[in-house]
């Protein structure tokens, strides 16, 4: 009875040293998610409730700031409607792209290194750079590429300065800059065994069953982790559309300059776009975490409805 009476409290100081050390190799990421994640998104529950210029202390609103951003801004559907159709035709058009030059360059037996450097160079741009040199290269009246179209009796686009193309020339920018996915690719179909290869071609497998039933199982969660990152990434789509919309204006950008964004016709304006203007150039606070927490939620979604395995790519045996 002695020795089941010392025994507890050393077993209960053992778990407690246990804790105590699990938690001090989680504090930096605990500290990590509290600073940059959880107390941000608490503050931006807390301020989407009130009326907050940044200068006057908050005052509580209820739900107006959620009735104006749902149901009277004019901005909204069209900022929305702009970022998912970035999210679906951007990160479809760049994984298909990224992995068909992966396949490309693991493919060909000479000029590997060089094709690699040339398709990995453009992702090395600082994206305010790579948009400024794309504009110019679609420039409707000075850009070298509508004056080779013109040469070849193709009628081209107004790219930047059409509502109907200023998306699909962003696309095109993000294509120009497929670098990372295509090394991200090329890593994964270097890893599938090139026995399962050889024993396809001892079935008579063909190219195309051979990349159905050995290189796609193999590469599927790699597929999964462009997806779901790729849609993280559009949902924050700010810097490109911002810049090819202020260069394709043609408006002289000085000190104290405040510009509409989504040019033309609010066709490149994106919801991080509009949170930008509400919080910053507005100072309507309130309205900008409306936004944002909408967006969160939006990505919450659509990330949870591609990690599910019978919505997503995984298969059930991975």
């Amino acid at each position: 009875m002695a020795t089941m009476t010392t025994t507890a409290p050393a077993l209960r100081r053992k778990h407690l040293r246990e804790r105590l050390r699990t938690l001090g190799f989680l504090s930096p990421w605990l500290v990590g998610f509290t600073v940059f994640f959880g107390y941000p998104l608490v503050a931006t529950v807390y301020f989407s409730f009130m009326h907050y210029n940044q200068i006057k202390a908050p005052t509580f609103v209820g739900l107006r700031n959620w009735r104006y951003v749902l149901e009277q801004m004019p901005l909204f559907g069209p900022a929305l409607w702009n970022t998912l159709w970035l999210v679906v035709v951007m990160v479809a058009l760049r994984v298909v792209f990224g992995l068909g030059i992966g396949l490309l360059i693991t493919k060909i037996k000479s000029g590997a290194g060089f094709f690699r450097t040339a398709f990995y160079l453009p992702y090395l741009a600082p994206p305010v750079a790579a948009t400024v040199a794309f504009v110019f290269l679609l420039n409707p009246g000075t850009g070298p590429v509508n004056d080779m179209l013109g040469k070849v009796g193709i009628d081209a686009p107004n790219w930047f300065n059409d509502p109907a193309w200023a998306k699909p020339s962003l696309v095109l920018l993000s294509l120009w800059g497929i670098g990372d996915l295509m090394v991200i690719f090329m890593a994964a179909l270097l890893d599938v065994p090139k026995e399962q290869y050889e024993a396809a071609e001892l079935d008579g497998a063909g190219a195309f069953t051979k990349f159905r039933y050995v290189t796609w199982p193999s590469i599927t969660p790699i597929v999964m982790f462009a997806v779901v990152t790729g849609v993280v990434q559009t949902m924050q789509y700010y810097t490109q559309a911002l810049v090819a919309g202020k260069l394709a204006s043609g408006v002289s950008i000085g000190p104290g300059t405040v510009i509409e964004p989504g040019y033309p016709d609010h066709s490149t304006l994106t919801v991080p776009q509009l949170v930008y203007s509400l919080g910053f150039q507005n100072f309507n606070t309130g309205a900008a975490c409306v936004l944002s927490l909408v967006l969160f939620a939006i990505a919450m979604a659509v990330t949870t409805l591609l990690m599910r395995r019978r919505a997503g790519l995984l298969s059930a045996d991975d």
